[in-house]
């Protein structure tokens, strides 16, 4: 066990390690339902998903007829909905927990980072009952403004919380990779998350199409 060759694994949180589409769908048509638009269906949304509460919001709205000279009160809104509403539709993808307990079982320390804000990504994985699984959780907002992926930044945070050593990053955006690349992480792409291009043309790594296939690939690296 003392010969796998990663010490660290971290993971994306939506798309990735879960599929929130349906809440975060929910949260963005509240706040357009505030703003007087109508909703927009979920598979409209997923595409709109993983660059942060503010993005997700301004695509919603530019979807629906513009953005409003003040959009403030609709940023609160969608925020206080979903956390409201943060695990009500949301899953781990099939295969998640087990392929933890693998890499738990190898020693090997796991982590989140995120675009979502800190705070909710800690309410999700707690819903799911996951969180006390993670080494460290990187939100969009931890490292404070221009710090969120695409940036290497929150990757490398994630590997100084995890207190170093050879590090693979999942996730399911040219984001992800991105960020990866940049933080020295061996990238590895999920193709069943939000995907906004398709998985070969991410540029990671590596790809998966099931969690039962994470571990043994990391095994032969």
């Amino acid at each position: 066990m003392h010969d796998f060759p990663f010490a660290i694994v971290g993971f994306d949180l939506d798309g990735t390690l879960v599929d929130s589409v349906g809440d975060i769908a929910a949260a963005l048509n509240h706040a357009l339902a505030v703003a007087g638009r109508d909703p927009l269906d979920v598979e409209a949304v997923r595409p709109m998903i993983g660059l942060g509460t503010a993005h997700l919001l301004e695509q919603g709205l530019t979807a629906t007829g513009g953005i409003p000279d003040d959009s403030g009160h609709l940023y609160r809104e969608l925020i206080a909905y979903y956390e409201t509403h943060v695990a009500e539709r949301t899953r781990l993808f099939p295969g998640a927990v087990e392929a933890l307990d693998r890499l738990a079982a190898l020693g090997v320390k796991t982590a989140v980072v995120t675009n979502k804000l800190e705070r909710l990504a800690r309410d999700l994985l707690d819903a799911l009952r996951i969180a006390g699984r993670m080494a460290a959780i990187v939100g969009g907002d931890t490292l404070g403004p221009g710090k969120a992926k695409p940036s290497p930044a929150p990757v490398r945070a994630m590997i100084a919380a995890c207190g170093g050593g050879r590090t693979a990053f999942v996730g399911d955006s040219i984001h992800d990779v991105m960020a990866a690349r940049g933080a020295g992480a061996t990238s590895v792409a999920v193709d069943f998350g939000q995907l906004h291009h398709p998985v070969g043309d991410l540029g990671a790594d590596h790809v998966i199409g099931d969690y039962a296939e994470l571990v043994p690939l990391l095994a032969r690296l």
